[in-house]
């Protein structure tokens, strides 16, 4: 991720090149002894090579805290001999100032910004000999160029420092991006696990838990009963075809095969008549009215809460007579499975199913009641219409 002064740095290297390219032309021109013309052309082409061969990795990159101090003190030296060689060479300065300020920290910085600006006057001192007015002038410019040569440096520097806090912000929010997406997915397959395991407890499991049943009754009757034997043999390849079904709807990503082919009072009548059929059960099934059109979602809820609540009738209630309503009560679609069975405590009831039906009527917004005693006990589905 680069941040805005690395964006940005081509503007920096076009200030570098002017400044070097009219410093040089300046001395040049201004200076009419050949010798110091080319000591200060000399140096400026040494500042400029040592920055652009050296000084631009060294600015660019993190840390280098001895390379930083080495290259600042190489551009003082460069600018210094420059500048006392031809005074006009310290137009630099526009180059250097900046420079200096990306190298360094602010206070080391300014010191050696200052020593830079100093180095002009001195040499106009030292060469031209100013006394008087002259002099008078360019101190007082001096320090104004010092000034202004800080007070730009300080705002560098906090360009610098607010766009490298910015990268450093959005490379953080982005490695949160990157653990949220990860973390929803996590979440988003242990949610997926959650329902293939209750759409297998509710259809699969459910189907081969009948399909033993049946085997065993036949195992049983095949000698004594023959007639008997053969329909659960039927029963169990109905069964096992029904599971095959099922099976493929998941894998297919599609609604439950008795929904796909008929309605939900079809479906769930198919599933009275099937625990009629297998357990030889008193099984009265009603359906109060017209039910509204629900989501499919809702649908599947009630289907898999009456598949659910008739299993376990099948397999705990030892049970005689079994009720299966479906009614709209208060805009919702209730489902009642009532049995005479032998009951239960459902507060200390730890099973799958229970856990997986009330998991799914709040996922659409319904709820699940059960109560149970010596008398038998009865299950209320309700989802919103």
């Amino acid at each position: 991720m680069k941040d805005a002064w690395d964006r940005f740095n081509w503007l920096w290297e076009i200030l570098f090149a002017v400044a070097y390219l009219a410093t040089t032309v300046l001395v040049v021109l201004d200076e009419a002894d050949p010798l110091r013309t080319a000591v200060a052309v000399g140096a400026l082409t040494a500042l400029a090579l040592t920055y652009l061969l050296w000084g631009r990795g060294v600015v660019r990159d993190e840390g280098h805290l001895p390379q930083r101090w080495t290259l600042a003190v190489v551009v003082l030296v460069l600018v210094g001999v420059s500048v006392f060689a031809a005074t006009t060479a310290s137009f630099i300065l526009f180059m250097v100032c900046p420079l200096l300020f990306s190298t360094l920290e602010f206070r080391p910085a300014a010191a050696f910004t200052t020593v830079a600006i100093l180095l002009s006057p001195a040499s106009a001192v030292v060469n031209d000999g100013l006394r008087g007015p002259t002099l008078h002038i360019l101190l007082p410019m001096t320090a104004i160029l010092i000034v202004f040569g800080i007070l730009s440096g300080k705002f560098i520097l906090h360009v610098i420092e607010e766009s490298r806090a910015r990268a450093d912000l959005i490379a953080r929010l982005e490695a949160s991006q990157a653990e949220v997406a990860r973390l929803s997915r996590e979440a988003g397959t242990a949610a997926e696990r959650e329902r293939l395991a209750r759409e297998i407890h509710d259809t699969l499991a459910q189907g081969f838990t009948s399909i033993v049943t049946l085997a065993q009754a036949i195992e049983s009757e095949v000698d004594t009963d023959p007639a008997a034997a053969r329909r659960h043999a039927e029963l169990a390849a109905r069964t096992a075809r029904d599971n095959l079904t099922e099976a493929r709807g998941m894998v297919a990503a599609l609604a439950p095969a008795d929904l796909t082919s008929g309605s939900l009072v079809d479906a769930v009548r198919r599933q009275a008549n099937r625990l009629a059929d297998e357990a030889g059960l008193a099984v009265r099934y009603e359906v109060d009215g017209a039910l509204p059109a629900l989501p499919m979602a809702g649908e599947v809820v009630l289907l898999r809460g009456a598949q659910e609540a008739l299993n376990n009738v099948r397999r705990h209630a030892a049970a005689s007579t079994v009720s299966v309503t479906l009614s709209v009560v208060d805009d919702a679609v209730r489902l009642s499975v009532r049995d005479d069975g032998a009951g239960f405590d459902p507060d200390h009831a730890d099973g799958f199913g229970l856990r997986g039906m009330r998991s799914r009527a709040e996922q659409v917004g319904g709820r699940l009641s059960v109560r149970s005693g010596p008398s038998g006990t009865e299950l209320t589905l309700e989802v919103p219409a």
